[in-house]
């Protein structure tokens, strides 16, 4: 789901605001992130190298202070190898989930313009992921490419969206649904004057991780 041409915003953690699942999103990103960078043995400085994230702005993630957009994460997911939902996992898991909307865990980039919500508990690492996105009209939303072997399928449930899979580009209607190899940079964009929705299953390689 990103690249930026500038340096990349970051949501400002708010500490009089607990409970909030921005915040609690930051600290566990921040938690797994410097848990990952550490076991692979990479320095700050090696890791901005990698994945093209300022040093800084990875030592403000890792301490918790701001809460990545969905184009860092998936920038220091791929430098790291590991998927998605490996640097966004919470340490419970296990029996049945019911996943409220009001705690839902929310990414999102551009002011809110794209937005990423997580219909899975993130309780540990999978190879197959499952979002509600949502895309403003006239928004687009450029994707780095994924790891190789990685999958998306799409389907739309409101609004049109365009999507341009690395190689050509798709007009889907509600009610499409698109399956394609995300191992090559891709788009998203709502053509329409109305909200897009969609729902995403990310499928990864097992060789990821």
């Amino acid at each position: 789901m990103c690249p930026e041409t500038a340096e990349p915003t970051v949501v400002e953690a708010r500490p009089e605001a607990p409970g909030d699942p921005v915040i609690e999103l930051a600290v566990i990103v921040g938690r797994n992130l410097r848990r990952l960078r550490t076991r692979q043995g990479h320095s700050l400085e090696r890791l901005a190298k990698l994945s093209g994230v300022s040093r800084g702005m990875l030592g403000q993630i890792e301490l918790g202070r701001s809460a990545p957009t969905i184009g860092l994460l998936w920038k220091i997911a791929t430098a790291l190898d590991v998927t998605f939902a490996t640097l966004t996992a919470s340490d419970a898991g296990g029996g049945t989930a019911v996943l409220r909307r009001d705690k839902a865990k929310i990414l999102a980039s551009s002011g809110g313009q794209f937005t990423s919500r997580a219909l899975f508990p993130f309780d540990g690492e999978r190879r197959v992921e499952f979002y509600e996105l949502r895309i403003a009209p006239g928004y687009e939303e450029a994707a780095d490419a994924h790891a190789p072997g990685t999958i998306e399928n799409l389907a739309v449930s409101a609004g049109r969206l365009e999507l341009y899979d690395g190689e050509e580009t798709h007009l889907l209607e509600a009610g499409d649904s698109i399956l394609f190899e995300a191992g090559r940079p891709h788009r998203y964009r709502n053509p329409g004057t109305q909200e897009t929705v969609a729902y995403l299953v990310m499928t990864y390689d097992e060789a990821i991780g």
